[in-house]
């Protein structure tokens, strides 16, 4: 899928070819950053057309008075696919799933959540309880109007498909999740197991004010870019992916309102008065996650009442971007079965 204006690859591809084979190693690395510096420069807003445009429209949701920023797919009368995102991405987390999906029938719909990107971005921190963030996916499908949709999740997102089963299982009619347990699971595996409590370290930091928004933007997102290249396999994200998340991440207030959900997390709380997920539900894992244990994907299955778990061994935490394939195809026919 090609993600920046048509008219200026050449230019960026020229350069990127003339110029890296003229210099050596670490002069390579220097030019590549400066590139990547001039392809951010390209407008978020113009990038994620270009690379929209071509099998997908741009769609906006509301929910009391809020606005939705989402890529739509598909035959309008398909069967509707909601594909939510987690934390630090935004819809393209999902790019190389949405066409597999429209091929296969579904009309998917992929939003920025709220926070994210080209969302809106409310203020204080209530305004990101788990309770708000399944409204904007009923709020979405009321809009379709759906009475049932398939949903699915990946990292934060697969929390909100999971909660939205749990609160509102009339009103989703599958559920896939992908490396991110069942809530109880989660909240298990925080207490009695220092091994996760550890690898969750970052959840308490982002509790602090302004000081990881701070850090995050420092050096043009250079963590938050790292953070993604060095927990996943070599390869999966490129330049021009990083360039995707870099202009979502400098959105005004974006990185408020992403770190916002974590805030949430410890300050909110949701009860769900029946633990066991009671629609069909299929768990991804890829087994090489430096955030969470898969432990808590075996265990995830007991609070299930129909679910099944399919393991990836050599994948990490970012699934859907290292076996695009495979997800697309696991998903696609859980969804029409």
């Amino acid at each position: 899928m090609q993600c920046f204006p048509e008219e200026l690859m050449p230019i960026f591809n020229e350069i990127e070819m003339q110029g890296t084979g003229l210099l050596p190693g670490s002069e390579q690395e220097a030019f590549q950053i400066i590139l990547s510096h001039a392809r951010d420069r390209v407008s978020p807003e113009r990038r994620q057309t270009a690379c929209a445009q071509s099998e997908s429209s741009v769609h906006f949701f509301q929910n009391a008075g809020l606005r939705f920023h989402a890529i739509t797919a598909g035959p309008k009368d398909g069967p509707v696919v909601v594909l939510l995102h987690g934390f630090p991405e935004f819809w393209y987390g999902w790019h190389r799933q949405i066409e597999p999906l429209v091929t296969a029938g579904f009309r998917v719909v992929v939003p920025d959540q709220r926070g994210y990107n080209l969302s809106s971005k409310p203020a204080g921190v209530a305004a990101y309880a788990l309770t708000e963030l399944v409204s904007d996916i009923l709020a979405i499908a009321d809009q379709l109007g759906q009475d049932k949709i398939f949903l699915a999740g990946h990292d934060w997102g697969a929390a909100v498909a999971w909660s939205a089963a749990l609160l509102h299982p009339q009103r989703i009619a599958k559920l896939a999740v992908l490396n991110v347990p069942h809530p109880a699971v989660m909240r298990k595996f925080l207490c009695t197991h220092p091994r996760q409590f550890f690898r969750s370290w970052y959840m308490f930091f982002f509790q602090l004010p302004w000081l990881p928004e701070a850090l995050f933007s420092t050096l043009n997102f250079r963590i938050g870019a790292r953070a993604l290249l060095h927990s996943s396999r070599p390869g999966t994200f490129s330049a021009e992916d990083l360039a995707q998340y870099r202009g979502a991440w400098s959105q005004p207030g974006a990185l408020t309102g992403m770190i916002n959900w974590y805030r949430a997390l410890f300050r909110t709380g949701v009860k769900f008065q029946d633990k066991n997920v009671r629609v069909p539900t299929r768990i991804l894992w890829g087994e090489r996650d430096d955030f969470l244990l898969s432990e808590m994907a075996h265990e995830s299955l007991r609070y299930c009442t129909s679910a099944e778990l399919f393991t990836f061994a050599n994948a990490t935490h970012w699934l859907q971007h290292e076996e695009p394939d495979r997800v697309s195809q696991i998903l696609a026919d859980f969804f029409r079965a």
